[in-house]
């Protein structure tokens, strides 16, 4: 069993001299995040056994933890640890930088200790310090479940992982155990292939055809005219995302379509319901309307649009959910919303579907989450699965106001998602996609970096949190050979 730790946390080993500590840190945890009081003395003294430095080689060893956990990096604490002193200061460390901070306990019978310490060629203990050491152990060793760690475990195998798996393990085998079932969108956000402009067409096409393959559910695309800060450069290359979406309509034959979201801002309402209608139609029936408040002035500053003030969008928000489904139906109605008047709401011709879903993103609790649950298909939503089923919490209570089953209103989810199949995968996918000055664990954290299984494990909490579609942004699609060769495996999982 492995014991899953978050990344970033602070780890300090506990035990006597020759427990074991110094091996296991080196097992698994790479060199940069062990700090060593033995590696320190030799630092600052003659050598590793140097007694008389061992002073200067913990006021360095205090040092160097505090610099790391001020830059928020995994840090394993190799010194005896037997001082409860120094344990407890550097608990309160921890916590002071927001950083989980677990003990491990060497319980390593005496016996073992003296006959490892005597095998050594070099660096033995002398007799009378280790028989001190082993003296001292078992008060210690009931004392640190006292202490306020976050836990307190045996030296068995861990990994550490984003903050989003510590809890997968138990998750993945409730999947295995009792299914529950999930559907999955692509979400492209980024149009920067490595093929270049000239080939951007081919590359969306097989694409497109590999995430049916990989037996994704549907397709979206992000609705913006210029790339957003979050993702890249304004001068990056992108699609408008209709025109994407009919491409793809005719590339592919089961996946639905749509954006996430489509800014309510970006275009006349009425036209945007006659632009989904048509992707309707041409797709046979696989379009999704996302809807959004519109967030990002820049972009209407450089298009010369303006940008109403967020009471305005709200209001405008809520006429295009009422006008939208009025436009899809038959005849020509008028429309008298909030802020919009439609004297002909009238689409021929109209959706195949007897209703195109409408997605709204964004979990603002007051408001948006009660337009979605008024108006709405689904709620699109971000955050870990606490995050998550409160959100839905909040959905479930605004239907009920609304005299609407929470049933009829599907949560969705939004995350980027980087898969391998194995740890080592994942590493190294992890360092060939991290910007160069990012750390490595910042960045597997917030691409949520994980295995198959890691992955399975944190879509089934998702599940069980309310979520019933899960939508994927995967670094580096496009410049993999095969993109989605390990996400299929996750996908199967939920079939």
């Amino acid at each position: 069993m492995v014991t899953n730790l978050p990344d970033p946390c602070v780890v300090v080993l506990v035990g006597p001299g020759a427990a074991g500590k110094s091996t296991w840190a080196a097992a698994h945890f790479p060199e940069p995040a062990i700090v060593s009081s033995d590696r320190l003395r030799a630092l600052v003294g003659a050598g590793e056994d140097d007694i008389t430095a061992s002073s200067d080689a913990f006021a360095v060893l205090d040092e160097v933890v505090e610099m790391r956990l001020g830059r928020r990096l995994t840090t394993v604490i190799d010194t005896l640890g037997l001082d409860t002193a120094r344990r407890r200061r550097w608990l309160e460390r921890a916590r002071h930088h927001g950083l989980p901070c677990v003990a491990v306990a060497f319980d390593t019978p005496a016996a073992e200790c003296r006959a490892r310490n005597r095998a050594r060629p070099a660096k033995r203990i002398p007799v009378d310090a280790l028989n001190a050491q082993l003296k001292a152990w078992p008060a210690v060793r009931d004392l640190l479940p006292t202490e306020g760690f976050d836990d307190v475990l045996a030296p068995d195998p861990v990994r550490v992982v984003p903050p989003a798996f510590v809890a997968a393990q138990a998750a993945e085998r409730r999947q295995r155990d009792d299914p529950a079932r999930l559907r999955f969108g692509l979400h492209l956000g980024e149009f920067v292939f490595p093929v270049g402009p000239a080939k951007t067409a081919a590359a969306l096409r097989e694409i497109a055809t590999g995430a049916e393959r990989a037996g994704f559910d549907a397709i979206y695309v992000m609705d913006h005219f210029r790339q957003i800060p979050q993702v890249g450069r304004a001068f990056d290359d992108f699609l408008e995302s209709f025109t994407t979406l009919a491409y793809l309509a005719a590339g592919t034959e089961r996946v639905r379509l749509g954006t996430l979201v489509t800014g309510v801002t970006y275009r006349n309402v009425a036209h945007l319901g006659k632009i989904v209608a048509t992707l309707d139609v041409l797709s046979g029936g696989r379009a999704v309307c996302g809807l959004g408040l519109a967030w990002f002035k820049a972009e209407h500053t450089a298009y010369g649009w303006p940008f109403p003030s967020v009471a305005e969008r709200y209001d405008l928000l809520e006429d295009a959910l009422r006008l939208l489904p009025v436009l899809w139906g038959p005849g020509s109605k008028p429309f008298e919303g909030n802020v919009l008047r439609v004297p002909e709401a009238m689409c021929y011709p109209r959706p195949l579907q007897e209703r195109v879903p409408i997605i709204v993103g964004g979990g603002g609790e007051r408001r948006t989450l009660r337009l979605a649950a008024r108006h709405a298909d689904a709620a699109n939503v971000f955050g870990d699965a606490d995050t998550v089923r409160h959100k839905a919490t909040v959905l479930a209570a605004h239907c009920a106001d609304a005299g609407r089953d929470p049933a009829e209103v599907a949560l969705t989810h939004l995350s980027t998602t980087l898969v391998g199949r194995t740890d080592a995968e994942v590493a190294d996918a992890v360092e060939r996609l991290r910007p160069r000055r990012e750390p490595a664990a910042r960045y597997a954290a917030s691409v949520h970096a994980g295995t198959v299984a890691d992955q399975v494990g944190r879509f089934r909490g998702l599940a069980e949190a309310g979520v019933r579609e899960v939508m994927v942004r995967l670094p580096g699609l496009g410049a993999d050979a095969e993109p989605f060769g390990a996400f299929s495996e996750v996908i199967g999982a939920f079939r």
